[in-house]
């Protein structure tokens, strides 16, 4: 028998890793990327052990990523005006013995180059803007922009939030807007002087808003600033050109170091956060769909890329069983559709635990719950300590 043709549609982080899982199983593929080059959109993202635990030990790529992540040695909560520590929990060292690998933050373009380079580039189809895939008969045919075709036994629309093979298969966009927005940067460390913790993940929290960041490899820290509004999101793009005065409205009184961080990268554009419902199926005939395509998320957990690279992991695992496509991909979904809900829930109503008002008779245990020892037991061993493939 022939082995399955296995198109992947997109060549972000899910889509790269899932090629390198079903690689480490002996299934090729091929991928198909709209852009003419590899761009990660967005400025780093912060890895936990869900994830690095198959990069450092399935894929045997720990030593790369040494050289381009940063791990972080504790999650700090901090009062967004005052910095007072509201909690501080473990990370480094009792982390990895914890759940057996690093917490790190990378830039997206070097966790990026350093998949694509384990790719290769004969697996990599670039250019291709995917238009339409007809599935009515014995296999799926691939149009796409540039007037070329492909066939597959299977294709994985793994093609990010704005996904265009979601959107072929519902046959309408479904995003929604969560309420909140954000402004990305990155910044260098001689614009820190201020910051306390440097080498920590931090949130700094307030009525309608906080600040998350981490350091990555180079030094920098990558942010994201995040407030509640506007409400509806005005603009037809997810994203809009915005000024200082907008970035900084809510943010003006808050801690020093919060205002030296933002204001010292470029204002850039604001980010509305969109997310997408859970779907009853992932899989429609030759059809099934992985990461923010299957279920987009909200960034307040840091589970977007994690959640996609456990995908890759277990759908990968599941074609490699010996059982046919339908069969794998069924139990993928089966084993998929549960968690990613909990995760996306836990991500939508984290914004609601960070931006309590002053005056909400939440708060003060808001803050137990953050300073509380068993913080990570109750929050983040679910997360975290998931082990995708036992293989």
């Amino acid at each position: 028998m022939r082995s399955p043709r296995i198109a992947i549609i997109g060549a972000g982080i899910g889509g790269l890793t899932l090629s390198l899982a079903l690689r480490r199983h002996g299934i090729a593929c091929e991928i198909y990327e709209r852009t003419e080059e590899l761009r990660e959109v967005g400025a780093a993202v912060a890895l936990s052990a869900n994830a690095t635990r198959f990069y450092e030990g399935q894929l045997e790529l720990g030593d790369r990523f040494a050289k381009v992540w940063a791990e972080i040695p504790e999650l700090i909560f901090r009062d967004g005006r005052t910095g007072e520590i509201i909690g501080r929990h473990y990370g480094g060292e009792e982390y990895r013995r914890r759940y057996g690998a690093p917490y790190a933050g990378v830039h997206r373009a070097d966790l990026q180059s350093i998949l694509s380079t384990a790719v290769g580039p004969d697996t990599l189809h670039l250019g291709r803007t995917l238009t339409g895939i007809d599935d009515s008969g014995t296999e799926a045919v691939l149009t796409f922009h540039d007037g070329t075709t492909a066939a597959a036994d299977l294709v994985i629309g793994a093609d990010g939030a704005r996904s265009t093979v979601r959107r072929l298969v519902l046959g309408y966009d479904d995003a929604l807007y969560s309420g909140c927005s954000g402004f990305r940067g990155i910044v260098n460390p001689s614009h820190l002087g201020l910051l306390p913790d440097p080498d920590a993940i931090q949130f700094w929290i307030g009525p309608g808003g906080h600040l998350l960041h981490y350091p990555i490899g180079s030094g920098a820290h990558n942010f994201l600033l995040v407030e509640r509004g506007p409400a509806p999101w005005p603009y037809p793009a997810w994203t809009a050109p915005a000024t200082d005065h907008q970035r900084m409205r809510r943010f003006s009184d808050w801690h020093p170091a919060v205002t030296e961080m933002v204001e010292a990268a470029p204002v850039g554009d604001r980010w509305a956060l969109f997310h997408r419902p859970p779907l009853t199926r992932w899989n429609h005939g030759r059809i099934t769909l992985l990461g923010d395509a299957a279920h987009a998320l909200v960034p307040h957990h840091g589970q977007g890329a994690n959640q996609s690279i456990e995908d890759a992991i277990v759908l990968a695992d599941q074609l490699a069983a010996g059982i046919d496509l339908d069969a794998a991909r069924a139990r993928y979904e089966n084993l998929r559709r549960d968690r990613t809900r909990r995760v996306q829930y836990a991500s939508i109503t984290t914004a609601d635990v960070l931006h309590l008002p002053d005056d909400s008779p939440l708060l003060l245990g808001r803050n137990a719950r953050l300073g509380a020892s068993g913080l990570p037991a109750r929050h983040l061993d679910w997360i975290h300590g998931f082990v995708a493939s036992h293989s």
